[in-house]
């Protein structure tokens, strides 16, 4: 079995899913080249291989082995595991204080991300199913955000500070606030839920199954909760 090493990420290109991994042997410092695919990592924890999956971030320390291409042309790291990263680390114990960072906005296949303008560490910036998502122009631009989830590392993200959300949204919100009643529309019945439009057909909840609600009957509901990713009613 290959010799488990350890050394810490120096460069990442998310958008083509590698990074570049710098590691003493012996006392020459080398580079080694790894997979950060998601999917890869998942089958690495399928098969017991790695203990968890993480996105990996510039200054991750962790542990790997070497192994020869598939292609037979050069050495490559396989087994690629977060061991810890101080950077993060550092700003985790600052968000606890003030929870306020800059950053530029970056976009790697269809998701979106911030790049902390001192650490370069990369956080994945997941949108709300009711958000404007950036456009082109917003790109490489300097961002306000927020870190949140910071008790779980692997599991952290980034909040922009100035979002922009659908007109519905900000409809609901004024709905939430006031707790004004809402006549919504039942559009689907399954076994377990009733569908209802609540701001159009834009701002959707569910309540739980009545067989004496038939689609298109209107129920008189309020919002109960309305987070950037959640809306829950109550009927009236």
């Amino acid at each position: 079995m290959a010799e488990t090493l350890q050394g810490r990420i120096t460069f990442i290109n998310h958008e083509k899913k590698y990074a570049m991994i710098e590691y003493l042997q012996g006392n020459k410092k080398k580079t080694v080249k790894t997979s950060v695919d998601e999917k890869k990592q998942k089958e690495l924890k399928t098969k017991k291989l790695i203990r968890k999956t993480h996105h990996f971030m510039t200054g991750d320390v962790v542990s790997f082995r070497i192994k020869l291409s598939d292609r037979g042309d050069r050495m490559v790291a396989e087994h690629t595991e977060f061991l810890y990263n101080n950077a993060l680390d550092a700003l985790i114990d600052k968000s606890h204080i003030n929870n306020r960072f800059l950053g530029y906005l970056k976009q790697a296949d269809d998701k979106f991300f911030v790049k902390e303008i001192a650490s370069y560490l990369f956080f994945p910036v997941p949108l709300s199913p009711w958000q404007l998502p950036p456009t082109e122009k917003d790109l490489n631009e300097q961002v306000v955000f927020s870190l949140e989830n910071t008790d779980k590392k692997e599991k952290i993200f980034a909040t922009l500070a100035d979002n922009k959300y659908i007109p519905e949204f900000r409809e609901a919100v004024k709905l939430s606030k006031a707790k004004t009643p809402i006549e919504a529309e039942v559009f689907k019945i399954t076994p377990h839920a009733l569908h209802l439009n609540i701001v159009g057909d834009k701002i959707q909840a569910k309540l739980p199954f009545d067989d004496a609600v038939k689609a298109g009957d209107k129920i008189k509901v309020v919002i109960s909760y309305l987070g950037k990713n959640k809306i829950a009613v109550e009927r009236l």
